[in-house]
């Protein structure tokens, strides 16, 4: 039997019917126990993440000089992807409910282990929850090297909007600088005067990682094998983090800078949703759930999954679109999006609720 019923004891105008519609999803998940903290789940995958990570460089010592090193270097971007889906869920206070425990992990996971700053990453990814694709607010479709939006791409002449509609096609090519950018980014963040003493102190977490990882590499390598490893873990990292996080959102519709919407559709009608397995859960870090994630930013990642289906049939009990399509799909749109931009989409996304809130 169906967990949602219409509350009809609930205000009948557009308006107060909108802003009412997140809260009876919210109430109805949370006495279903769903934003429950899995503990033993998050400590089973720390343990096993961290043991990996150890694994992986008592491989690299023992194989020593070697062009072999750069499967090492391959295993150990893969590694640092899933610390960094773990440091993600710390930094949305998924795994504790102490919010000092949760910040700490991400930390701690995000510096020592992954060497990229989880305070950065939090300023960053909580501006891109509060209005994802609303123009001017989120930085994840901000001004950069791909143009995510028809006015950056009316801003490029000669040279740069020839590669804007082609864009698409460079798009995962680019990916391949996107570990490195985010280590640069990270740094930055940390090293500018108006850091306060948690980032200080996260900055010398950082700088002692990259620094000590750099120190390895170069005493058990030559230089040029040094070199080889280090370009190949961020070129990896970049690809699978990058593309982990590229299907959720891009290609979905633009919202104008200054339009409100309400929270559920805010978040539904801008994220899409990854199908697959098990695979599918652990290559993209739960991320797949992306609209589940983006209404309950909070949930433990393992919960995602279950609430899936009342999410759905509440989205089409209340006719809020709701997109999931599979991986290869997901990056047909992508692609066809980024090198159509400046063609297409010319108008930004007119919410139909605009209309129902001026009658």
């Amino acid at each position: 039997m169906s967990q949602l019923v219409a509350d009809d004891s609930q205000p009948h105008g557009p308006q107060q019917r909108h802003t009412s519609l997140y809260t009876d999803l919210s109430r109805t998940v949370r006495e279903l126990g769903m934003l429950r903290r899995r503990r033993g789940y998050y400590w089973t995958r720390i343990g096993l993440v961290t043991a990996a990570f150890a694994g992986v460089w008592v491989g690299v010592g023992l194989l020593g000089n070697s062009w072999l090193q750069l499967l090492m270097a391959g295993a150990l971007a893969l590694v640092l992807t899933q610390v960094a889906f773990l440091s993600h869920d710390g930094a949305h206070r998924q795994i504790f409910t102490s919010n000092a425990w949760n910040d700490w992990t991400a930390r701690l996971l995000g510096g020592v282990l992954a060497g990229m700053s989880a305070a950065w990453w939090r300023a960053k990814h909580s501006r891109h929850h509060a209005a994802p694709n609303q123009l001017d607010r989120d930085p994840d479709i901000g001004p950069g090297v791909v143009a995510f939006t028809p006015d950056a791409v009316a801003r490029r002449n000669g040279l740069g909007t020839w590669l804007a509609q082609r864009q698409g096609w460079f798009f995962f090519p680019l990916l391949t600088l996107e570990g490195l950018n985010l280590y640069v980014a990270s740094l930055r963040h940390l090293l500018r005067r108006t850091a306060t003493m948690v980032e200080r102190i996260e900055a010398a977490i950082v700088l002692a990682r990259l620094g000590g990882y750099l120190t390895v590499l170069l005493i058990l390598l030559p230089v040029g094998k040094a070199g080889a490893f280090l370009g190949l873990q961020f070129a990896v990292f970049g690809i699978c983090l990058g593309g982990s996080f590229a299907p959720n959102h891009k290609g979905m519709p633009l919202v104008p800078a200054t339009m409100k919407l309400d929270f559920l559709r805010r978040q539904v009608l801008m994220s899409r949703n990854i199908r697959g397995g098990v695979m599918i859960d652990f290559a993209l870090g739960g991320l797949n759930y992306q609209i589940e994630h983006h209404l309950f930013p909070s949930m433990p990642r393992p919960t995602l999954k279950k609430v899936q289906p009342i999410v759905r049939e509440y989205c089409e009990l209340h006719d809020v679109k709701y997109t999931e399509v599979g991986l290869v799909e997901s990056y047909r749109i992508v692609i066809d999006y980024l090198n159509n931009v400046g063609l297409r989409a010319r108008d930004p996304f007119q919410c139909p609720l605009v209309t129902q809130y001026r009658n």
